[in-house]
């Protein structure tokens, strides 16, 4: 698994579906995080033209260039959808967001079989912040808890 989460943080341009400019949400927060550790980020949200200055796109195909990856920080119910969209834009990787703090998954198990089935490299569950470093305190302990409960994805 870190291979796969040193690879997708590795990728120069990633996307975070999930954004909100109406409240602050984890999907912002992230897009945040890798922006500042120098990505080049993408924000996709259906609702939204813009987000912290930079535009919104309201699907992946609508992405200028494509997009190395997708971080999905929405219902389960949506991600489907999302990996679908992944699928028809080309996007060779996708990270199904999980908190321990907001108690909320992306992970979908028909999306995770699209995955599969059409060769896309999955990280279901866990957090990019976890992993992006610098790491601040918090997500050091949320990973700790996810390894020790066994919680993060394998």
């Amino acid at each position: 698994m870190q291979a796969k989460i040193d690879d997708f943080l590795a990728q120069p341009r990633i996307a975070v579906a999930g954004i909100s400019a109406a409240r602050e949400t984890p999907g912002n927060m992230i897009y945040r995080k890798l922006k500042a550790s120098g990505h080049t980020m993408f924000a996709i949200s259906p609702t939204a033209e813009t987000f912290d200055g930079a535009p919104c796109y309201p699907d992946l195909e609508s992405i200028p260039g494509g997009v190395d990856g997708v971080v999905i920080v929405t219902r389960p119910r949506l991600t489907e959808a999302l990996v679908r969209q992944c699928i028809a834009a080309g996007v060779p990787r996708v990270w199904m967001h999980a908190s321990l703090i907001h108690g909320g998954s992306s992970v979908s198990e028909e999306a995770v079989a699209l995955c599969r089935e059409h060769h896309i490299t999955l990280i279901a569950g866990s957090c990019p912040m976890m992993h992006c470093a610098p790491v601040d305190f918090g997500h050091r302990c949320m990973r700790w808890i996810m390894q020790a409960t066994g919680d993060m994805p394998s």
